[in-house]
């Protein structure tokens, strides 16, 4: 079955970096898009980033665009999301998500907290 993993949140300081990593497996990773999505308390989840299959096309939201990168190794089966100049705004659950044949797959979520 579809099994999407999220590691490397954690608490950083404002203007710091963090590196997510989602491991997937239970599908043919390498020909589908996969997103992240993060969610805020008290807020809806919204779209941070998503990567096309071949990692040849990349969609940002506003909010993040020059600070995050979204990238992926289909030899390892993961997509990662390298934040940079962390703002407390960040601070939410971060997902990773595949929609695939029309049904959506969510990981668990990994907390990143951005706190002096």
């Amino acid at each position: 079955q579809v099994q999407l993993v999220e590691s490397g949140g954690g608490l950083v300081q404002p203007g710091g970096s963090l590196r997510l990593s989602c491991a997937a497996s239970g599908f043919s990773f390498s020909i589908y898009s996969m997103s992240w999505y993060r969610q805020a308390p008290g807020k809806e989840r919204e779209l941070v980033a998503d990567i096309s299959s071949g990692a040849g096309m990349t969609n940002y939201a506003d909010s993040v665009k020059g600070r995050f990168a979204i990238s992926r190794d289909n030899a390892k089966n993961t997509v990662y999301l390298q934040m940079n100049s962390l703002k407390p705004e960040d601070t939410a659950v971060y997902y990773c998500h595949l929609n695939r044949i029309k049904i959506d797959y969510w990981g668990q979520g990994t907390q990143v907290t951005v706190s002096s």
